[in-house]
């Protein structure tokens, strides 16, 4: 696995590949679970997929798992929500680093891209959206896993996307 910075990876991601552009893989994880939202085709829109299961010891069978979304999807990449905080070092960002690490060391998913971005409030937001409604505690926490990578994902994809405008816009201002 390889870092890029969140532009580059995109940029990469729309490259097209045997006639079709790849797509990306959201993902919010936490110490028990971790959240999966894939993007459309076009990279413009981020809906929700799965919850993982997450332990020390099944980390293996997630890189497998991830390797037939990866095909599944045409997949290029992933974009990891860390929360950042220019105070202080979370200990949430140290566990989502920690486990982007132990995928690395697996070896399954060599090639694959993937890169940070800023996932403060993910959460939040949708608990204040699934609050209201009357879901049993185990489905909650699992559609509040999925939507926050949901909303990761989005909010990673809706940046590049307005940033790509604005360098089209530009070039043709030249």
């Amino acid at each position: 696995m390889r870092f890029l910075k969140p532009y580059q990876l995109f940029l990469n991601t729309m490259k097209e590949t045997k006639g079709k552009r790849g797509r990306l893989l959201g993902l919010d994880v936490g110490d028990k679970y971790v959240g999966i939202a894939v993007s459309d085709p076009a990279n413009q829109v981020a809906s929700p997929l799965s919850v993982l299961v997450r332990t020390k010891t099944n980390v293996d069978l997630m890189a497998s798992d991830f390797n037939l979304l990866i095909s599944k999807f045409s997949l290029k990449g992933f974009v990891v929500g860390v929360p950042f905080d220019r105070q202080r070092v979370h200990s949430e960002a140290v566990l989502v680093k920690t486990f982007i690490d132990d995928l690395s060391r697996t070896e399954k998913l060599e090639g694959l891209q993937f890169t940070y971005w800023n996932e403060c409030f993910t959460s939040k937001n949708v608990e204040l959206l699934l609050k209201d409604l009357d879901i049993n505690p185990v489905q909650s926490k699992t559609m509040l896993d999925k939507f926050a990578a949901v909303g990761i994902l989005q909010g990673y994809l809706d940046f590049v996307n307005r940033k790509m405008k604005q360098e089209d816009k530009e070039e043709l201002a030249k």
